[in-house]
């Protein structure tokens, strides 16, 4: 099999193939001793029918036109990978009524888009600033922070405070219905009620706030079939209530102060320096976890904005749609529902689009930028690379599986994930990274969240988050990898004829 490649206009272009006269007539042979065996002729034991009796039953081109067809489907595939060429979609075959004829060589041609190539502004190592491995004294006092709004307690404020946004307040109530019947489920000599919290609707806590102690107001709520958890007890009872509220103290919070009593007694640490050096060691170790992604992150974008040129929107809506499956699958796996997912996160469906696409965005730039890396420095994915990578799957038999990703043209795919891989760690090792206040000198790591609180190893009452991170719905950006990191760059132990050429969009 030879294949030929002809450029054409923008980033089309035409593949031809052609197969040699011998494998012709080899699969013409194959192909009427198989018809021969499919179909009873009458007066010809199976098997035994000879040709002309063949083509006079089903057709004098049928079995020319089963042979095109198969040399077509299985050739394809082998010439996409030959010629080191990554299309796009499905291609458009030229000549598709020509068929094999017995003791010539038979070309067929194919017109597809293939992946562009696109130019960096410059090929020297980035530069990235990056914080030290070692926790600061203001991470450390964030942790410290947050430990002591576990612990806060509530007291009365100043007579002159009035209730904000977010606000506490101790409230006296009374409730009437609909028919001016009292409510008393409702009703109540003192509770406490925190703005915000979704018990009553956001008219009732809009109409509390600039209340002071001893203001009294009447508040209305209409409503029809939507119910807060606080008015539960009167759904479907009455479509509006009538409070009436006294406000007995306006709230506040009161944070306890770091002392070694607190930290003892309050925390079960054994002394406020053991606490202070837990929570060094935890926000150091916790760093040292997420550094090496997070400098990968920040060198992917900033290779990213050397990109030079428009990057085309069929790829920016490929990697979307692989985004978004990515995603509902997680989804699916924690059993969320998407809504549910929005409403945790106080999105509206328009914004996590856009989030999407804008990741998606930032996601193929980065690839394109990787290719030309790669493409720059002489990265080569050899067909070594490649078993490894099938010793690598778990399959049972890696080398059936590489021929059954090559029969169906998507060794390509796992090409592009090597040398974007490659592309990766090579950015990595050559950055050029600075910590703030620092002089520049090579990174070993890059920016943690100092918002993380930090693992707690003794105490009698756990902080929120202090225990380690728990499962948390998935973030559609936990999906923002480069190809080599992907699932889909990576051979599966399954037949590969249930994962067809699609191209990828890993995260």
């Amino acid at each position: 099999m030879n294949t030929k490649v002809e450029v054409q206009d923008g980033d089309q272009i035409r593949l031809s193939v052609t197969v040699d006269a011998a494998e012709v007539d080899d699969r013409i042979k194959k192909a009427y001793k198989d018809f021969a065996f499919k179909y009873n002729f009458p007066g010809f034991r199976r098997g035994r029918a000879p040709r002309p009796v063949i083509d006079n039953a089903l057709g004098a081109e049928a079995v020319r036109a089963s042979v095109t067809e198969g040399l077509v489907q299985e050739c394809y595939p082998l010439a996409v990978d030959e010629s080191g060429i990554y299309p796009l979609g499905q291609p458009d075959f030229e000549d598709s009524e020509a068929l094999v004829e017995a003791g010539k060589p038979f070309t067929f041609s194919a017109k597809t888009s293939v992946k562009p190539q696109f130019e960096l502004t410059g090929y020297e190592p980035v530069s990235i600033s990056l914080p030290g491995e070692e926790a600061t004294e203001e991470e450390v006092q964030l942790q410290i922070d947050a430990l002591r709004e576990h612990y806060y307690t509530m007291e009365d404020a100043p007579a002159s405070a009035t209730i904000e946004e977010g606000g506490f307040a101790d409230l006296a109530m009374t409730a009437l219905d609909d028919k001016g019947e009292p409510v008393e489920s409702l009703a109540t000599e003192r509770r406490f009620y925190a703005l915000g919290s979704g018990v009553f609707p956001q008219e009732f806590d809009s109409a509390l706030i600039g209340m002071k102690q001893g203001d009294k107001k009447g508040i209305d709520l209409e409503f029809k079939g939507l119910y807060t958890a606080g008015l539960a007890s009167v759904a479907g009872q009455t479509d509006s209530i009538h409070f009436d509220i006294e406000v007995k103290a306006v709230k506040e919070k009161a944070l306890p102060e770091v002392t070694e009593e607190w930290a003892v007694e309050t925390c079960g640490f054994e002394s406020l320096d053991d606490l202070k050096a837990r929570i060094t060691e935890s926000v150091t170790q916790n760093k040292k976890g997420v550094l090496p992604q997070l400098k990968e992150a920040e060198c992917l974008g900033e290779l990213g904005k050397r990109l030079e040129g428009e990057i085309p929107a069929a790829l920016v809506a490929a990697a979307e749609t692989d985004l978004l499956q990515n995603f509902y699958r997680q989804l699916q796996g924690q059993g969320i529902a998407l809504d549910s997912y929005l409403r945790q996160q106080g999105i509206t469906v328009e914004q996590f689009r856009e989030d999407v696409r804008k990741q998606a965005e930032d996601i193929t730039r980065q690839d394109l930028a990787l290719d030309a890396w790669a493409r720059h420095k002489g990265m080569a994915a050899t067909d070594e690379d490649l078993a490894e990578e099938f010793a690598k799957s778990g399959a049972e038999d890696p080398a059936k599986l590489e021929e059954q990703w090559r029969a169906n043209g998507r060794l390509h795919i796992l090409r592009e994930g090597i040398l974007r891989s490659r592309a990766v760690k090579d950015v990595m090792d050559t950055a050029i990274v600075t910590e703030p206040n620092a002089a520049p000198k090579p990174a070993k790591a890059k920016k943690a969240d100092p918002q993380e609180t930090p693992k707690k190893a003794k105490a009698a009452k756990a902080a929120p988050g202090t225990e380690g991170a728990e499962e948390a719905a998935p973030d559609p950006k936990a999906a923002k990898e480069a190809p080599a990191r992907k699932a889909s760059s990576k051979p599966k132990a399954k037949a590969a004829a249930d994962t067809k050429a699609d191209t990828k969009a890993d995260a």
